[in-house]
């Protein structure tokens, strides 16, 4: 891709960016910051290929810069993090109707057919940023810096202050909210 033509196609892509990154680091002058570095090392590094969306490229480069700012941010001594009430975000026993009294789905998942055909739709992604959009924010946060930006256990836990149980019980939360969102708004569509 050219670099002119490239420069065009990441403009679009600047306010998905700047979400995840403020999402991730509370900080919207860190966030404006990180995404800059992020679009200036696209346009720099010219290594898009187009084996994956221009959105997928960018939000690799994009992980490793705010899982490079949130390292810096460990290393310089601050006042403890206010990372919020995440107990009153969402509680476990909001999904207890998705079960039985014996612990079975009740009612069984949709079928999802293939997982990674759905990956390669455009629509799918869109539909999975609206969900993660629908969760609360610091739930939503947890599930980024896990799941998308495969950061350790321990990482997560020094960053938000809070213990691996805690984590896990959080993570837990965001699969089960996604999980009902995606059946509703994607596959009793498909």
């Amino acid at each position: 891709m050219a670099a002119a033509d490239l420069s065009r196609d990441l403009e679009p892509q600047r306010g998905y960016l700047l979400r995840v990154a403020r999402l991730q680091l509370r900080d919207d002058a860190l966030a404006e910051d990180v995404v800059q570095e992020t679009l200036l090392a696209a346009l720099a590094g010219s290594g898009f290929s187009g084996k994956s969306s221009l959105r997928t490229w960018l939000t690799g480069i994009l992980k490793h810069k705010i899982v490079d700012a949130i390292r810096k941010k460990q290393r310089e001594p601050t006042v403890a993090a206010a990372f919020g009430d995440i107990e009153s975000e969402m509680d476990i026993e909001d999904f207890d109707a998705m079960f039985n009294e014996r612990g079975g789905w009740d009612p069984k998942p949709a079928e999802w057919g293939n997982p990674q055909d759905a990956l390669n739709q455009r629509q799918f992604l869109d539909v999975m940023d609206i969900c993660l959009e629908k969760l609360p924010p610091n739930t939503a946060r947890v599930f980024v810096m896990r799941e998308v930006m495969e950061l350790e256990t321990d990482e997560i836990c020094k960053e938000l202050t809070i213990s691996a149980n805690n984590l896990w019980v959080i993570l837990y939360r965001a699969r089960m909210a996604l999980r009902l969102c995606l059946e509703q708004n994607w596959f009793a569509r498909t």
